[in-house]
């Protein structure tokens, strides 16, 4: 399995070392234009209400045409967005175009990837194959920011430049390493499949439900997060990056040494139990941070256990599912784009009325959301106990 992935794992690594580098200097960026931080919010989600529209889109051109000239495509695309965002360092208009470009390139990037892990996974390998996957992205933000952070000493728009000439290489690499996951023949197989929305139907409803929460959650956190610890502690650019880092270390430690070995067929929904609880909680600790360490400590609580609630859902979706792998994958990133318009706004707002309040708003919706969780559990259950009865 591992053979099999490792080009699309390296390619997912390159990828959020890309994304994670310009996490510690975009709030800064914004305001040096003199913009607000709803700016930053109404940025964030402008990226994602194009990528929301567009990705299950390019889930059904990878299902038609393969996973790799997608995946390529996107990633070019990315690197355009990345050096227009660079170049815009003191123009507001153009950092949302830069945005606007990121956005619509975005599914053609993450849903693609995820679709190829579960082409060229086992249904009995899929849930290592996606915390493998998570572990990559893990990875990307464990260096990314730290290395955003050590750029911006150079100035704000260096870690865009970097991103974009990082996008580009990878965009080369993909294109001469990278192996077609899709047969023609698995292609005219999903040509007639329904549309995304049939996802809606039955159980795996829920897990779609479950998904947009635990995005919506980091979507938030990523709003208004350095904006809080800068009037918090005096947090720096520098300051901000290693927090991510941390955190991610932490994650993919998590994703590769407990979802990956215990997380199993059958544990799937204790796991989301637990990763949505935690979450929670960490979410309410980080409005008590005091200096790096505690803030750096409460962060990782959250960030470390929202790790455990994707590629457990994911899995289980992808096994599931009665859509193609890219459709599928396509909507799943979809919702996640979805929760990337809602949370960064919602944040930023809550922001500006008390600075703790998105903090306390996101820990109660991941909360809630283990109802879904339970929600799931119980429908599968329903038609087994039907069929049993029966037989």
């Amino acid at each position: 399995m591992i053979r099999k992935l490792t080009v699309i794992l390296v390619v997912l690594v390159t990828v959020f070392i890309g994304f994670g580098l310009i996490i510690p200097v975009l709030p800064l960026m914004v305001s040096h234009v003199g913009a607000k931080p709803y700016n930053l919010g109404l940025m964030l989600a402008v990226y994602s209400a194009v990528a929301f529209v567009l990705s299950p889109l390019w889930g059904r051109v990878s299902d038609r045409i393969g996973r790799k000239p997608v995946l390529v495509i996107g990633l070019v695309g990315y690197a355009v967005s990345f050096l227009v965002f660079g170049l815009a360092s003191h123009i507001l208009w153009l950092m949302y175009v830069a945005r606007i470009i990121g956005g619509g390139f975005s599914g053609a990037v993450t849903a693609t990837a995820m679709a190829y892990v579960a082409d060229v996974t086992t249904p009995e390998e899929r849930t290592k194959g996606m915390a493998f996957a998570g572990v990559s992205i893990g990875l990307g933000f464990i260096l990314g920011p730290a290395i955003g952070g050590i750029l911006s000493v150079y100035g704000v728009a260096v870690p865009f430049f970097t991103a974009a000439g990082l996008a580009l290489a990878n965009a080369i690499w993909a294109a001469t390493s990278l192996r077609e996951s899709l047969t023609p023949n698995g292609r005219g197989a999903v040509e007639k499949r329904p549309s995304r929305w049939t996802a809606f139907t039955g159980p795996l409803r829920y897990l779609y439900l479950v998904d947009f929460v635990a995005q919506f959650s980091i979507a938030a956190l990523e709003g208004c997060f350095q904006y809080f610890e800068m009037a918090r502690i005096d947090a720096t650019a520098q300051e901000i990056g290693w927090m991510f880092a941390i955190s991610g270390v932490v994650g993919a430690l998590v994703q590769g040494g407990i979802v990956q070995r215990y997380v199993t067929q059958g544990r799937e929904v204790p796991a989301m139990y637990i990763g949505l609880f935690v979450s929670g909680v960490g979410l309410w600790l980080i409005t008590f941070s005091s200096n790096f360490a505690t803030a750096t400590l409460f962060m990782t609580i959250f960030g470390a256990s929202n790790t455990v609630i994707k590629p457990t859902l994911t899995s289980v979706i992808t096994k599931r599912t009665t859509l193609g792998q890219g459709l599928t994958n396509g909507l799943l990133s979809s919702m996640d784009s979805l929760a990337r318009v809602v949370g960064p706004l919602t944040a930023t707002l809550l922001f500006q009325v008390h600075m703790s309040l998105p903090f306390f708003v996101a820990a109660a919706v991941a909360l809630l959301a283990m109802v879904l969780v339970y929600a799931y559990a119980h429908s599968r259950q329903e038609p087994e106990r039907l069929l049993t009865d029966t037989v």
